[in-house]
C-alpha cells in the first residue's frame, strides 16, 4: 500500500467498543503512534463508513485491534467481539489484521490525559483515541515480534 520505504509502513489501530471506537495512527520508521479520533455511534454501517474514511484517508499497511482480556489473561465477552470486529475489517478492506493485548490501556489513557490536565467531558471524548494510541505504540515498541507484510 502506501509506504515510503522498504522498512516504513503505516499502521491503523483501534480500540474497540460497542458503543465507542478509538483510532491511531503510527508508522514502523518513526514507531511513534499518536490518536486520530473517537468513531461515536451504536449503528454498525456508521461505524464501518467512518473506518472507511480513515481507511481512504491514510491507507494504512496493517491495522492493529485491541484485544481486551481480563486482568489475568482470560477471555470475556468484549474478547470474542474484538475478534470479530478485527475479521470483519480484514476481511472488507483487505488489510492485514493484528490483535494484541489492550489491558489497562482504557486505564492508563484516562490517567494519562489527567496527568495532562484534560478533565470532564474533554477527557472523555479524548480516551477511546489515546487508547488506541496506547494500543499502537505497544506493538510498534514490539515490532521485532509481528509480521507485517503477508495475508490480510
Amino acid at each position: 500500500m502506501a509506504s515510503a520505504g522498504a522498512n516504513e509502513a503505516t499502521i491503523l489501530a483501534f480500540d474497540f467498543g460497542t458503543r465507542k471506537i478509538g483510532a491511531a495512527i503510527g508508522n514502523t520508521l518513526t514507531r511513534i503512534a499518536r490518536p486520530l479520533t473517537t468513531i461515536e455511534s451504536d449503528a454498525s454501517a456508521v461505524r464501518f463508513d467512518r473506518i472507511a474514511s480513515l481507511i481512504d484517508e491514510w491507507h494504512p499497511d496493517m491495522i492493529v485491534v485491541g484485544r481486551p482480556v481480563h486482568a489475568d489473561g482470560s477471555e470475556h465477552e468484549m474478547t470474542a467481539r474484538a475478534e470479530r470486529f478485527a475479521r470483519q475489517l480484514s476481511g472488507r478492506f483487505g488489510v492485514k489484521v493484528s490483535c494484541v493485548d489492550e489491558r489497562f490501556t482504557t486505564a492508563a489513557a484516562d490517567a494519562e490525559l489527567a496527568g495532562a490536565g484534560v478533565h470532564g467531558k474533554k477527557r472523555k471524548a479524548a480516551r477511546d483515541a489515546v487508547a488506541a494510541q496506547l494500543i499502537l505504540q505497544s506493538w510498534l515498541d514490539d515490532i521485532d515480534r509481528h509480521p507485517i507484510r503477508g495475508p490480510a
